[in-house]
């Protein structure tokens, strides 16, 4: 592939930069929706495992939604969508904003029955999530229990199971991308086409089109928190979507005053970094770089995948890798990401 002289430069900062910290990388970025930057580095692939990017692919633009259709407000409580969820006192954008204070993670792999139907091994979680503690501190404590729960609001505010409400989100916000969930662990895609992901000492091999989170993959590949796979040109779709929401743009998705509601500082910075499910730039060390604005929203996934689009500067740039190949205690991605990021805005510091 052909790249321009700024392609070119970025290439090589990080092929210098890739050697035991990901096979490879692969980088999209957008100015003004105009694509900019579009570049593999290393052993790349055309699919990879989301992780945590399902929590806003799915999860949070499918509550934003609901919450445009007024079926929730900032003041709804889980109980009041979830009547028989005993801790009756939290809110559901507590959950959005990880201030709930519901435990961030248990091994529930390691104790649901794996022979169960993914129907049923969902009825399991919401039992064991009813069970869990809440015990708020006054900070923000990232939680994928809290998106656990929030499918079950999701599902009762749709009057459908949690994969008939994605079916249905995905053709309305993603109808032409491959976006999806390996139901069961199983794909049609040829798995020479999808990142291997870590050599699991659960399941005593390498993960591959199986999702590597444990959780998810013993729910069947089914969950809101992580579980989805998808392209660079699928992630670019939620990307663009995000800015054409903020934009006014996606109006058949939400209106633009409910975009931008999600997409504000929804907790003070001493709490946590947070808008309505989105990640917010932190003042240390952010994941997007040091120069997105303070307005930028995202997240990230513990695959190595990230989405960050600023709209003070109107830029956008995707992250896809397969870093967890290297093992999960691999942190050297944890410095090589926020860098991407900041050699494509200094490329573009010129213009913007």
């Amino acid at each position: 592939m052909k790249y321009s002289s700024q392609e070119n430069r970025l290439v090589d900062n990080i092929k210098a930069a890739i050697p035991d910290v990901t096979p490879g990388v692969t980088v999209r970025a957008y100015h003004t929706g105009r694509l900019i930057c579009d570049i593999s580095v290393g052993q790349t692939y055309p699919y990879y495992d989301l992780a945590s990017l399902t929590k806003v692919i799915f999860t949070q633009q499918a509550m934003m939604e609901a919450f445009d259709q007024n079926k929730w407000n900032l003041e709804t409580k889980v109980s009041d969508i979830l009547t028989d969820f005993p801790n009756k006192d939290v809110k559901i954008q507590e959950l959005l904003t990880h201030t709930s204070g519901i435990e961030w993670w248990k091994p529930f792999y390691q104790s649901i029955d794996l022979t169960k139907t993914w129907q049923q091994k969902r009825e399991w979680l919401y039992e064991e999530l009813k069970k869990s503690e809440f015990k708020k501190t006054g900070k923000a404590v990232y939680s994928d229990l809290g998106f656990m729960l929030l499918s079950f609001i999701l599902e009762k505010m749709a009057q459908k199971n949690i994969l008939d409400v994605w079916t249905d989100f995905k053709s309305r916000y993603y109808p032409n991308t491959t976006f999806d969930f390996h139901i069961n662990n199983k794909t049609d895609m040829p798995i020479n086409q999808i990142a291997p992901t870590e050599d699991c000492p659960w399941r005593k091999k390498i993960t591959r089109g199986e999702v590597h989170d444990e959780n998810t993959w013993a729910l069947g590949g089914l969950s809101t928190h992580a579980g989805l796979f998808g392209s660079i040109e699928d992630v670019s779709a939620f990307g663009l979507n995000v800015r054409s929401q903020l934009q006014g743009i996606a109006r058949y998705q939400v209106r633009q005053k409910t975009a931008q509601l999600f997409a504000t500082r929804a907790i003070p910075p001493d709490v946590g970094d947070w808008a309505l499910g989105y990640m917010m730039p932190s003042a240390n060390n952010a994941s997007c770089g040091s120069h997105f604005s303070i307005l930028s929203i995202g997240h990230t996934g513990f695959t190595g995948t990230s989405a960050w689009y600023d709209p003070r500067h109107d830029l956008l740039v995707l992250i896809l890798s397969n870093r967890v190949h290297y093992g999960r205690d691999n942190k050297g991605f944890i410095q090589l990401r926020p860098q991407i990021h900041n050699w494509i805005f200094e490329s573009l510091k010129r213009t913007i």
